[in-house]
């Protein structure tokens, strides 16, 4: 086995690798240190560190959520939304830019990439390898194709992130595990209603509005936004409604049901990628094609669920969910993509507390069963309209997971900890001869795939909540259609992509730090890679299974409160990913990720004072310090960037807050992300993303 790296990178990872394993001792040392201090007022760590310490101003709900998420021998996190109240964060990349180990940003609009320890690098497009759902329901297909547009984050009491095999809870056993939204109601809303206002650069504008409360045993919630914005770049107007509706009744502790009704509309411009040249020199411009066929996204959805918690005895708890999903999308690109989809689901989960063997134990099992089905069809591009019908398919997908996984502790603060994931999923395809069109074929053609996915761990607790981990779990992930990319011959002979991820790490708080340190490798066969064909011909893409690669990393984050009111928030991600004695492309690096990135925020809170409210201020920074790898043949790179934000709050009254977010301050001309090509020196190279300009957005809040 090669474990290709340059000394640099080795000598790091070996480093702070080393490092991580070894502050197991410091929350014994660090807790030995605050009893020698006079205790402050408790500050609010509020999104990205988790552990079995309750933090006094945490609302209920997002504690329980910390501690539920504690019990996982493996990187976690969780966002509240306290966390997004004072910034503005349209979509899931700002969301989730202070985790650690999530790469995640924005390419136009709300399309964002976005990956945990490589998931998914290989799609030019959308998402692939994480599973994303908003109260356990997917924003993925059945077949694993997603998309975050429809995500809006001010419609989340909070986010859970699962990295990598942690994600059992769901009976995830995908590379880069999940990210769980969830759903506001009357009783976590936190107050009676809210309206909130942005306001900023490119005519952007959002509304956001809610209301909620508890009423006997009934509570409700519902929020709704609106947003509108002409983009940064040109052809990349947009706008978006979503709406919540979420009832429930209690029959006791524990003890309820639960619907859930949303909605959405997208409606967004599309501008294109650009060669690198012109990614730096003129970014606002639009790839012509992009304006000459309009090329856009309109994007409709309705998603219902309705679920119950109930609460079977003192140490068993039962949580499951029916739900259904409809989609419909109008997509003017190289052909005018028509598709309609009809997702439903099911998934019951148990959560025991108790003893065994005279121990202290925990453990979790249930099954998720999910079946879906797409008709497909494309259509000459007229200038954003559908004329002649060039296609015509559909995809009928089905899956089921069955997971467990248990704690045992054998002493009071070491567990071991075992489970696994058993699944199957099938893949069903029919194609039709349209009269006319000589490129289409009928064609029925199916695959299955089975797995078993086993995961085993160790997880130490100590008695101020720190802990420390490490673990090993096998992942796999089965393609979606598009990889399986159906000709007249039947499905590409693309198998499952599987890894072996090797993890371990700490994390834990005291009165002024809290630090999260994970580091990780991951072994992969038939990693599901894509290069870019032609799209004029018809053929956005194709995928084939990479001989071995390896994904490894390290994931930080440190919280320092050095002084009454100062905060000093940091996030560092090392992403090391290379194939590993490949056929074509040898030991070469992967694309994509960028090695490096890290990110750090200064906040000082000034207290109120008589009549004047609160303010804080906070300058930031994001840096990527190296360049990027584009191509697989490593020819070509991306340089990397440094970007200087800042943010700016009032506390107007108890009940209203205002603030200002400016980013980009130096008006940095760099790319955010990009496609990748086989070899740079041949392919085209139109794949880079420009990252947004200098921009200042406003923001009022309103609590009632």
């Amino acid at each position: 086995m090669s474990l290709k790296t340059t000394a640099a990178p080795r000598a790091l990872f070996m480093t702070l690798g080393a490092a991580a394993l070894g502050m197991t001792a410091l929350p014994t040392a660090a807790a030995a240190a605050a009893q020698t201090v006079v205790q402050g007022p408790s500050t609010q760590l509020d999104e990205i560190i988790v552990t079995g310490a309750r933090n006094p101003e945490d609302p209920p709900v997002v504690a329980d959520a910390r501690r539920r998420l504690s019990r996982t021998p493996g990187a976690v996190a969780v966002v509240s939304a306290e966390s997004l109240q004072d910034r503005y964060a349209p979509n899931i990349a700002d969301a989730l830019r202070d985790v650690p180990g999530v790469y995640a940003q924005k390419k136009w609009g709300g399309d964002v990439r976005i990956s945990i320890r490589g998931s998914g690098i290989g799609n030019a497009n959308h998402l692939r390898g994480l599973f994303v759902s908003q109260d356990g329901i997917p924003f993925n297909e059945a077949d694993g194709y997603g998309d975050v547009q429809m995500i809006d984050p001010l419609l989340a009491r909070y986010t859970e992130v699962y990295k990598g095999g942690n994600a059992l809870r769901f009976g995830g056993s995908l590379l880069g595990g999940a990210v769980n939204l969830v759903t506001p109601n009357g009783a976590s809303i936190g107050h009676t209603a809210s309206v909130r206002a942005d306001y900023g650069s490119w005519q952007t504008a959002r509304v956001h509005a809610e209301v909620g409360g508890v009423r006997g045993d009934w509570d409700g919630y519902l929020g709704v936004t609106g947003a509108t914005a002409e983009g940064w770049r040109q052809n990349s107007d947009g706008q978006q409604q979503y709406i919540t509706a979420n009832v429930g009744r209690s029959f006791g502790e524990d003890r309820e049901v639960r619907l859930i009704v949303q909605g959405a509309y997208i409606h967004q411009q599309i501008p294109g990628s650009l060669t690198l040249a012109l990614a730096l020199s003129t970014p606002v411009m639009p790839a012509a094609a992009n304006v000459a066929n309009d090329y856009q996204r309109d994007y409709a959805s309705a998603r219902t669920t309705l679920s119950t918690k109930w609460r079977l005895s003192p140490g068993l708890l039962f949580e499951g969910a029916v739900y259904g999903t409809w989609k419909d999308l109008h997509h003017p690109i190289f052909q005018v993509i028509d598709q309609q989809s009809r997702n439903y689901g099911a998934f019951g989960r148990l959560d025991w507390e108790g003893r065994l063997f005279g121990l202290r134990a925990d453990a979790f099992g249930g099954a998720w069963y999910r079946v879906g089905d797409l008709d497909a069809q494309q259509f000459v591009n007229v200038r954003g309209s559908s004329g002649t019908r060039t296609a015509k398919a559909r995809q009928n997908a089905e899956a089921l997971d069955v997971f467990g996984e248990g704690r045992l502790f054998v002493t009071d603060s070491v567990a071991l900890v075992a489970g696994g994931a058993v699944g199957r999923a099938e893949r069903d395809y029919q194609s039709f001869a349209l009269p006319g069109v000589a490129s289409t074929f009928n064609l029925t053609t199916g695959k299955d795939y089975e797995w078993f996915a086993p995961r085993v761990g160790l997880l130490w607790e100590g008695t101020s909540g720190a802990q420390a981990y490490a673990n090993v779990t096998r992942s796999i992930e089965p393609p979606n259609f598009g990889s399986l990319s159906p000709t007249v011959g039947g499905f590409a002979a693309i198998e499952a992509q599987e890894a072996w991820t090797y993890e371990a790490g700490v994390r834990g708080r005291n009165t002024q730090f809290s630090w999260d340190v994970a580091v990780y490798r991951a072994e992969l066969d038939n990693e599901l890679l894509t290069f870019i064909v032609n799209p004029a011909l018809g053929i956005p893409a194709a995928t084939f299974n990479a001989g071995p690669t390896v994904h490894q990393g390290i994931e930080a984050g440190l919280d320092w409160r050095f002084a009454p009111g100062w905060r000093l928030r940091q996030t560092y991600s090392y992403s090391n990913f290379f194939f590993d004695g490949d056929k074509a492309y040898g030991n070469n690096d992967l694309p994509l990720v960028p090695p490096h990135l890290y990110r750090a925020e200064l906040r000082y809170d000034h207290p109120a004072q008589g009549r004047w409210g609160g303010w804080f201020i906070a300058p930031s920074v994001e840096s990527t310090p190296s360049d990027s790898w584009v191509d697989y043949q490593n020819t070509l790179k991306a340089p990397g960037y440094t970007i200087l934000n800042l943010g700016f709050g009032w506390t107007v009254s108890e009940k209203t807050r205002l603030f200002v977010d400016a980013r980009n301050l130096t008006d940095e001309r760099y790319v955010s992300n990009f496609g990748a090509v086989t070899d740079a020196r041949v392919a085209s190279t139109a794949v880079f993303w420009p990252g947004e300009g200098v921009s200042a957005f406003i923001g009022l809040r309103i609590d009632y």
